[in-house]
């Protein structure tokens, strides 16, 4: 199949190790068009990459062009990133504009990225969390907020369009080589902060079976909220001790004091309104998606932590 003849997709988020491995495996069969809202990544003559404002009416000059059958939306903002107004902008506007967008110009498979802490962390969470649980984080911290707010509107539209055969995928701790959010920082320093007295249990997929799963989900083109995670976890701590990462307790009461030190360590790595998430365990229930999509992970928590293990350099 020439170049012209491959299908023409969308996907977001390009300066991201995930969306990068994503864009690896889709290359032979579709032509793939890479924007990201930071940055602008360079993945070849044959990617055409942009760097662009969701909310910007150039935004619309790229579907126009390219008429696209499909979009991978893995442009969330994460919680440590920006301040909480232009998260909001990026993430629930920006996604709202994408969808908009989508149904004008008549594309029909559309897979986008959640995340597990939109259920939040809170003592009573059932032993096994499936989709059908209430996502709470956005009642117990403001920074989740605009998480929980993109799952709605995407859920809106999920119902409301169902031409457009949405996917959201709610994925535990992704980790791996490349992959800059909080957990994997953590695992690859040499020391790492807990909360005395607790040691969740954590769920942890590797970059490379998350971008399996992307791709897998695309292509089965099956609609719905699926969370993706294997059928193992292991606690924080042990997790910690895998990785060759030393320990270091912070107080855990009153709850004002373990925030008040981390804002003082400014530790971006451990953040304030993750802080439940390190106390109270949060294992979600992927069956479902396994089941539907036929996917089983790869690597191992061994082959993950092996590899912290190994590379102490901060990522």
């Amino acid at each position: 199949m020439t170049d012209k003849n491959k299908p023409c997709i969308l996907v977001t988020g390009a300066g991201g190790a995930l969306a990068q491995q994503v864009i690896r495996r889709l290359r032979p069969f579709y032509r793939v068009v890479a924007v990201d809202f930071r940055q602008q990544v360079y993945l070849g003559l044959d990617v055409p990459s942009y760097r662009i404002d969701f909310n910007k009416r150039g935004f619309e000059d790229l579907f126009r062009q390219y008429r696209f059958t499909g979009v991978i939306h893995l442009g969330r903002l994460m919680s440590s990133q920006e301040t909480r107004l232009r998260r909001y902008n990026a993430n629930v506007l920006g996604t709202q504009k994408l969808l908009d967008l989508s149904r004008k110009y008549g594309i029909h498979r559309v897979t986008i990225l959640s995340t597990y802490h939109v259920y939040g962390a809170n003592p009573f969470n059932p032993a096994l969390i499936d989709e059908s649980a209430p996502m709470k984080s956005a009642g117990l911290t403001m920074d989740l907020v605009d998480s929980v707010e993109l799952e709605n509107l995407a859920t809106i539209y999920l119902w409301r369009y169902p031409d457009l055969n949405i996917s959201i995928l709610r994925p535990c701790n992704i980790v791996g080589p490349g992959v800059r959010n909080s957990i994997s920082t953590l695992l690859a320093g040499k020391r790492a902060p807990v909360l005395a007295g607790f040691s969740p249990m954590m769920q942890f997929i590797h970059m490379d079976d998350m971008a399996d799963a992307i791709v897998i989900s695309f292509n089965k083109n099956i609609s719905g909220v699926f969370n993706v995670a294997p059928q193992d976890w292991v606690a924080y701590q042990h997790a910690l001790h895998l990785c060759g990462c030393k320990s270091i307790p912070i107080p855990s009461v009153p709850p004002q004091l373990p925030r008040a030190l981390l804002r003082l360590a400014r530790l971006r790595s451990f953040p304030s309104y993750l802080m439940d998430f390190f106390k109270y365990p949060v294992i979600i229930d992927g069956r479902t998606f396994a089941r539907e999509f036929d996917f089983t992970p790869e690597r191992s928590l061994t082959e993950i932590f092996r590899y912290y293990r190994e590379n102490k350099q901060p990522l």
